[in-house]
């Protein structure tokens, strides 16, 4: 029997410019149209607004957000668990686990994990500056 194989967030179209394992989130909106999280991202090499990092920096940041327009959204667990980094900035930690099954994603991280049902396609956008 072969190895199943599930496809990775980065296969789908427009999720290929961030790197979600080292990007912060910063919030979690939730309201009627879906599921936001608002995240410090890191851009990858593919995004057209991706510059090289600050010497200090070990990624290109940008804020964003990843946006599930979602018919059903459940909670399987959920923390309000905050982290401080070195500049005093809070956040939610990071988005550790980013799977989907057809139109069903699951997403975990320190701040809990979720899971969505949608028809549409989760999206990266960037925040104006």
């Amino acid at each position: 029997m072969g190895l199943l194989i599930m496809p990775r967030y980065e296969d789908l179209p427009g999720l290929a410019v961030v790197y979600l394992e080292d990007s912060f989130v910063l919030a979690i909106k939730e309201n009627v149209r879906g599921l936001v999280f608002e995240l410090d991202a890191v851009l990858t090499p593919r995004h057209h607004e991706y510059a090289p990092p600050p010497r200090n920096e070990q990624y290109c940041y940008r804020r964003g957000k990843l946006i599930f327009d979602a018919a059903k959204v459940t909670w399987l667990a959920r923390t309000e668990a905050r982290y401080t980094d070195a500049s005093g900035e809070e956040d939610l930690g990071n988005i550790d686990v980013f799977t989907f099954q057809g139109n069903r994603y699951h997403l975990e991280g320190d701040w809990g994990s979720v899971e969505i049902e949608t028809d549409e396609q989760p999206r990266f956008q960037l925040s104006p500056d």
